[in-house]
């Protein structure tokens, strides 16, 4: 029996970061978080461009641009999209939620999903590194996994 997993060995990884830049208070420290795992695992801050979008529901089309470049090892995406009292935090989720999954299904490159849904201001500062972790941090790590993974085949 072979078990293959993702390692962290390869360290010349090019990396592209989608952010939005709505509830940037939030989604500043998902980048921060991000950024100090890749290098923290041996990639160089001269292989991690860091792409702002509008909101959330850019992050598709940016990202979608980028796999097709061909420039790029891995793609994470961040965000925060927090409930509001409307039924646009619905439509936003699953609109950038799908376009994640539809780029790692087309198998060029692989995209982590780091897009907090929180139902508050409060839980959103948490998952950013105030008191529950940071999810750009855990985003890197499974982007660097994935990555590594993918070489492996």
């Amino acid at each position: 029996m072979t078990t293959i997993q993702g390692q962290f060995k390869k360290t010349d990884f090019k990396v592209a970061i989608v952010v939005s830049r709505f509830n940037e208070l939030v989604t500043k420290a998902l980048v921060d978080g991000a950024v100090a795992t890749l290098t923290q695992f041996g990639l160089n801050t001269d292989n991690i461009d860091v792409y702002w979008v509008p909101g959330a529901f850019e992050i598709g089309y940016l990202s979608k641009k980028l796999v097709d470049s061909g420039k790029y090892d891995g793609l994470m995406t961040l965000g925060a999209v927090i409930r509001g009292e409307t039924d646009h935090y619905q439509m936003i989720i699953n609109a950038v939620t799908n376009a994640a999954m539809t780029l790692n299904l087309e198998g060029k490159i692989p995209v982590t999903f780091g897009i907090l849904t929180t139902d508050n201001i409060d839980q959103a500062l948490q998952r950013s590194g105030l008191k529950v972790g940071n999810e750009g941090s855990a985003t890197a790590q499974s982007l660097l996994e994935m990555m590594n993974l993918t070489s492996e085949i």
